[in-house]
Order: structure tokens, then C-alpha cells, then sequence
């Protein structure tokens, strides 16, 4: 096992490490200043970026760090679900038993979010991943669900997080009126190229190795190949310590990397 090899104490580029161990790059720093903001003012936000750039482990740990005496957060994933099946699974999230009509479930989502902000005094925080598969008639429905007194006031956070392909669906005329309601919109790229060594020996020192194992080239090699998205980085690296172990080799070169990339085919 490659842990033992090296010395580690865990796998060092798992998703499962607390959220005190992640790496804070330009892009969390970014994203958290902007969901700052949303919280103070409340609405609707929009965070996008390509697949494995950290959207998801970004947005629970804004949410895990939300007091729970003053918030309450609902995560859905909006796969393949009709507009009734979304209805459901929200006023679910909102502890809600939904009704049977879709008309009856809107007007109880809409109850559950002003009792809870105005006679519980919780802000309800939202996150609807995934949301680039959202039909059109859900997108819209977004809009109606979310208008509250005359769309006079918010007593809501609604975080929206997808891939890039969302901007595309915001742009058509259709979802002009819930384009116009976003109030922070982040495109998160993932590491920069001079964040990946830093981001790579954080990771290797939560797990108790804390000599330098990545040649500069291959940190070179490894951002070339991912582009900087924490999810292939972690992928492409821990490959990369596998095979060096097989080999006996403690330090991880450029070969080993391209190897590595063979492997996973990426």
C-alpha cells in the first residue's frame, strides 16, 4: 500500500478529509467572499464552473459553517426530476409531508420559508446542485416559486451550482426574468498553475509526509494534464504515488506522471 510506503497516515487526496484541511486557493477565497455577501443580503446565487473544479466540497463547507440557530439548509440535486418531483423533494428538505398537487406543495414551500424567517427568524439556505440539467420549465418555476410579496423582499438564500452549460440556458430570452433575480454570479476555475505544488504538499502534510515527493517538473506536468481541477489533481496524484511505490521510488517524476495519466486515461 502506497500509504505505507511513504509514511502517510490516510490517503492524502481523498475526498472524505475535514473541511479545517482544505486548501484555501484563490478560488475558495473568491467564492467565499461572494456567498458573504449573498448571506448578508439573501436572494439568489449563482456558482458554476467545470466538473471536479471543487464546486460541491466549496458549498458544503460554507454551509457547515453556518450557525444552525440562525440558518437552515436544504441540498437537493436536480438530476432528472419533474417540476412535481422538485416540488416534493423541496418542501421535504424544508421538513415538510408535501401534498398531492403541485399547486398545494408551491404554497407550502412558500409557508415553510416565511415561517421560517419571519416567526422562527432562520434563513433558509438552499443549494440546488446539478442545476444545469434543470428543464426549462423548471428554471421558470424557479422564478414564480421564489417571488415573495410582489418580489419586495428575500427571505431566502437559493444557491445554484452547476456546470458551465447553465449560463448557456440562462442566456435565452425564457430565463430573462430569473437571470435578472441572481445577485452574485462566481465561475470557479480551480487551481491556478502556482497553487498545485502548494495544494498537493497541504494535502501530503495533513497526511504526515512533509518532504517535498513532486519534482517541480512534475508539478508542471500535473497541471498541464488537469488544468488545475483539485478532482483530477487528486486522481492524477495519487496514481502517481501508487506506482512510485511499486517501484520503490520515493520521489515522484515527470515519467511517473505520464504514466500515471496512461493509466486513467486522461
Amino acid at each position: 500500500m502506497f500509504t505505507q510506503f511513504f509514511g502517510l497516515k490516510f490517503n492524502p487526496f481523498s475526498k472524505e478529509i475535514g473541511f479545517d484541511q482544505l486548501f484555501t486557493g484563490q478560488d475558495l477565497k473568491e467564492l467565499a467572499s461572494r456567498l458573504k455577501y449573498l448571506q448578508q443580503v439573501r436572494g439568489i446565487g449563482l456558482v458554476a464552473g467545470e466538473p471536479g473544479c471543487g464546486k460541491t466540497t466549496a458549498l458544503r463547507k460554507y454551509v457547515h459553517e453556518l450557525n444552525p440557530a440562525h440558518f437552515k439548509t436544504c441540498y437537493f440535486a436536480l438530476s432528472t426530476v419533474t417540476v412535481l418531483e422538485f416540488y416534493q423533494g423541496l418542501a421535504l428538505e424544508l421538513g415538510e409531508e408535501p401534498k398531492h398537487k403541485k399547486v398545494a406543495i408551491f404554497h407550502q414551500i412558500q409557508g415553510a420559508i416565511n415561517s421560517l424567517y419571519y416567526e422562527r427568524h432562520v434563513t433558509p439556505v438552499i443549494v440546488l446542485d446539478e442545476i444545469h440539467l434543470a428543464t426549462t420549465k423548471i428554471l421558470e418555476e424557479l422564478r414564480l416559486l421564489f417571488n415573495f410579496k410582489m418580489d419586495s423582499q428575500n427571505p431566502f438564500i437559493l444557491i445554484l451550482a452547476g456546470q458551465p452549460l447553465i449560463r448557456n440556458k440562462l442566456a435565452l430570452n425564457v430565463n430573462n426574468p430569473l437571470r435578472q433575480r441572481i445577485t452574485v454570479k462566481y465561475f470557479m476555475y480551480g487551481l491556478k498553475r502556482d497553487e498545485v505544488g502548494d495544494y498537493c504538499s497541504s494535502r501530503l502534510k495533513n497526511a504526515g509526509l512533509h518532504e517535498d515527493v513532486l519534482t517541480p517538473a512534475a508539478l508542471e506536468a500535473i497541471y498541464g494534464i488537469t488544468k488545475g481541477l483539485p478532482r483530477l489533481v487528486n486522481n492524477l496524484v495519487t496514481t502517481c504515488l501508487i506506482i512510485a511505490s511499486g517501484k520503490k521510488q520515493r520521489l515522484v517524476d515527470e515519467d511517473i506522471v505520464y504514466q500515471a495519466q496512461q493509466e486513467l486515461e486522461i
